[in-house]
């Protein structure tokens, strides 16, 4: 065994044996919010890091939220069934969006704008149909208790919470792997670099878009489901809409978007920084935190693109240059 898996292994042991140690309500709180948005994050990042930008995933984490309290109130599915469904239906709505998209060569600039109107459109759906979502003022699942906490997915318990939220996380690091050993990645990356080289290489570009952008989807949407059953309560505007997918870009730019753990370092900084506001400020900082997102998105895109977790493993791998004053010294010496 190297010793990058015993570290992988004993850093797995540490988080599992976190909440029978410290048991803090409110600090594994935060660090629940943490694991289900960076579970959240990385969701974005399948597509981001192939050159497909979407500010369309707050559009999918809504149905994600949304579709599986509504089954649950209304129908009474379990939310181990609502889940699947809540998925489905996100993934089926990026195939509608994403099929046409992909045949008919919109990208760029172009499928950034689709994106935001399907995040905008999910938005307005949810607003407008406040008779059964509740609208801008929130919907609440219903509660249950006794022994029907486990069907209801509603624990009172933080140490559950947190063990399902890393659960949660390590699927998503998993999937990251699996993508980054799999034959889409290549073929991604070729349709990245240039679509037509890529198809005439044999690669389906329609079909290698739409996996990506299916998978992406599909964890988005569980990501919202999670969010909703954790919290137990959610808005418009906390899990979809414009705001939610600017927030997902920012925190996968910021942490590192060719880096696995990357979306999980911009997570801890979105959390810890819209806390810190709200501790400091309280009503008075909504708002802000998205202020200070776009600026800080604007910064890390000019001065540091591979966001922080990329950046610092570049400058581990890659050896110090020698100095011009060191070259003047040595070169005369190679020439004698």
């Amino acid at each position: 065994m190297n010793r990058q898996a015993a570290g992988w292994i004993i850093a797995l042991i540490a988080l599992i044996a976190l909440p029978f140690v410290y048991r803090d309500p409110y600090h594994l709180h935060i660090l629940v919010l943490i694991l289900i948005w960076s579970f959240a994050y990385t969701s974005w990042s399948m597509m981001g890091r192939f050159g497909l930008v979407s500010l369309g995933h707050g559009g999918f984490m809504g149905i994600g939220a949304y579709v599986t309290a509504l089954l649950w109130n209304h129908l009474g599915l379990s939310p181990w069934i609502g889940i699947p469904i809540s998925m489905v239906a996100a993934g089926a709505l990026a195939l509608i969006v994403g099929y046409p998209c992909f045949r008919f060569r919109i990208t760029g600039h172009y499928f950034v704008l689709v994106t935001l109107a399907l995040s905008g459109i999910v938005l307005q759906v949810i607003t407008a149909t406040r008779d059964y979502t509740g609208g801008s003022l929130g919907y609440t699942p219903n509660r249950t208790s006794g022994n029907k906490g486990l069907l209801a997915l509603q624990f009172d318990d933080k140490t559950t919470w947190y063990l399902i939220a890393l659960g949660i996380w390590l699927a998503g690091l998993v999937i990251w792997r699996a993508i980054d050993r799999s034959m889409i990645r290549h073929a991604l990356e070729a349709i990245s670099e240039d679509e037509d080289a890529a198809a005439a290489a044999g690669v389906d570009v329609t079909a290698e878009k739409l996996k990506i952008t299916l998978l992406s989807a599909l964890m988005t949407a569980l990501a919202g489901a999670i969010y909703c059953q954790y919290q137990m309560f959610i808005t418009p505007d906390t899990v979809s809409g414009i705001a939610v997918s600017l927030q997902m870009v920012f925190a996968a730019i910021v942490g590192g978007l060719f880096v696995s753990l990357g979306p999980t370092v911009g997570a801890i900084i979105t959390i810890l920084l819209a806390e810190v506001l709200r501790i400091s400020f309280g009503t008075k900082a909504v708002g802000w935190d998205n202020l200070v997102y776009g600026v800080l998105l604007v910064l890390f895109i000019i001065f540091l693109p591979k966001g922080i977790l990329g950046s610092v493993i570049d400058r581990i791998k890659s050896p110090r240059k020698p100095s011009r004053s060191h070259e003047q010294q040595t070169v005369p010496i190679a020439h004698r």
